[in-house]
Formats: C-alpha cells, structure tokens, sequence
C-alpha cells in the first residue's frame, strides 16, 4: 500500500465524517495542523460550538458520547493501530490543548475526548494491554498512559443503519454495502463517497 492511498483511505474517512456531522454543533476539520514541524492529527478533530443548533442525528456507535473537544486517530485495513499511534494520538492531544487554552490556563481535561479509529481489530495491542467492553460491541475503553481511549474496532460494531459511517470502512463487502445503503447522505456530493469505496 503506497502513502498516497493511505491517504486517501484517511481523506475518505475524514469527508464522511465531516459530512455526517454537517449541520450539528460539531465542525469537522481534516488534517489539523499542530505544530511548527508537520506534525498532522491522523484524521479530524471535532470542536463542538454553541452557535448551532443540533440537527437530529443518530451518530455512530462510540460517538454519542461527544465531549466540547474530540480527537480522533484512524488506521485503515492497510494499517495497524498500534503503541505508536496511540502515543502519537496523547502527543496530538498535549499539543492541542495547549494551543486552545489561554495563556493563564489549560482547559479542563473533561473538555476532551480521544478516540483511535481501527478497521481490523489492533490484535497485537490487544497481547499487551486489555480493551474494556462497552455498552456497544466493537467499542471498547483502552488505558493509554493517563488518558482513556475510545478504541472503536469497525470489523466487530453492530450492523445497524445509525453505523452506516462506519460500515463504509469496513473489510467486508457486504458491510460497506449496508453502509452505502443506509448513509444518511447530507449534502449532494456525498454521494460520491460510497462509490469511491
């Protein structure tokens, strides 16, 4: 798998969220730029404002929990989440925060939430470190240093309409087909994500 269609691959998922999030309060924005060096959160960061009012969206399995501030990392097929990207996601986090704090003050930890994003289940992690159930399947919480993570793993969430984000970027046909059939499509040219995949 060559960089550019990682890329890719990380493009497509930041647009569909971006498009799923489409009039609500929080505004997705791709490859955020954090530091001096490149230095690129893996997807989106998602800032909730309070100058929108909440569309009624039945959001994906893992993201109706969304705090004023939400940092995700996503690794496609063609990828493993692993200890580094995790550790990569934390540094991400400290350099965000630090940037959207004022000067006197970091902003509250409670602001944040922190999610990795893996189409296959990270089966190495997971020797090391143990994934705790949710109320969803495919959703776990993960200890990471002093941070607790949303591990969402896309191969195991449930099929259900309210998941047809995440069934885009799935392994299995007849999951992305699912997806693609029930995509709550918000603007015109979303259309065109599904038949990319």
């Amino acid at each position: 798998m060559t960089p550019d269609r990682i890329r890719q691959w990380h493009r497509l998922f930041g647009i569909t969220l971006t498009d799923l999030f489409r009039d609500t309060p929080w505004p997705v924005e791709l490859e955020k730029e954090l530091a001096l060096q490149s230095q690129l959160l893996d997807v989106v960061i998602i800032e909730q404002t309070a100058e929108r009012t909440p569309a009624a969206v039945a959001l994906p399995d893992g993201l109706d929990g969304l705090r004023a501030h939400n940092l995700l990392t996503y690794k496609s097929h063609h990828e493993a989440l692993d200890g580094w990207a995790l550790d990569e996601l934390i540094g991400h986090y400290v350099n965000y925060r630090k940037l959207t704090s004022p000067p006197d003050r970091l902003i509250a930890e409670e602001q944040f939430q922190l999610y990795a994003v893996a189409t296959r289940a990270p089966l190495g992690l997971a020797k090391h470190r143990p994934f705790a159930p949710t109320a969803w399947p495919g959703v776990f919480d993960l200890g990471w240093g002093a941070s607790t993570v949303w591990l969402i793993v896309l191969g195991q969430i449930a099929e259900h309409p309210r998941n047809a984000a995440w069934e885009l970027f799935s392994r299995q046909q007849d999951r992305i087909r699912h997806g693609a059939a029930y995509y709550p499509h918000r603007h015109r040219g979303a259309w065109e994500l599904p038949r990319q995949l």
